[in-house]
């Protein structure tokens, strides 16, 4: 490899790994223009291992903006970041698959405010397909398949 592909690969590397994080904070913070904006245009998104639905960036947007407001407080922790480039079909060097960890602390919403400690936290683990775009790389694909999650205590 020379030395240009190389630095090539850490500038790609670190650009899709900023989408993640990106993806993850405007979940959090409840930008839903951020979030439909990561996206490419047919890029689709399939919450249902977590009750959620499968739809395109819009749809998931909206559904998300609706059942986020139980939980004023959220901090998506996404970690042990697998990257693997050029795993579509017909790929160009221009593809990336990511498979990451995640813990999601939330607060439920109650007298219209959180409560003092998270009461509701799920974890799983996130496969993100992404393309290269004019505009720089854009999510496909976020598929969520959570292995976890401990509910409210009941008082």
């Amino acid at each position: 490899m020379t030395q240009r592909v190389e630095l090539a690969a850490v500038m790609d590397r670190l650009a899709v790994d900023n989408l993640i994080t990106e993806y993850a904070m405007a979940v959090d913070d409840g930008d839903w223009e951020a979030y439909r904006g990561l996206f490419a245009p047919a890029g689709r998104a399939d919450y249902r291992s977590a009750g959620g639905i499968e739809g395109d960036a819009g749809q998931i947007a909206e559904w998300l903006a609706e059942n986020m407001r139980l939980f004023p407080m959220r901090q998506h922790l996404i970690v042990n970041r697998r990257v693997r480039f050029g795993v579509l079909d017909q790929d160009t060097g221009d593809t990336a698959q990511v498979q990451a960890d995640y813990v999601n602390p939330m607060r439920l919403a109650r007298d219209g405010e959180a409560s003092a400690a998270p009461d509701f936290v799920c974890g799983g683990r996130y496969t993100f397909g992404m393309t290269r775009t004019h505009d720089g790389w854009r999510l496909d694909q976020v598929v969520v398949r959570e292995k976890w999650r401990q509910l409210p205590a009941t008082r």
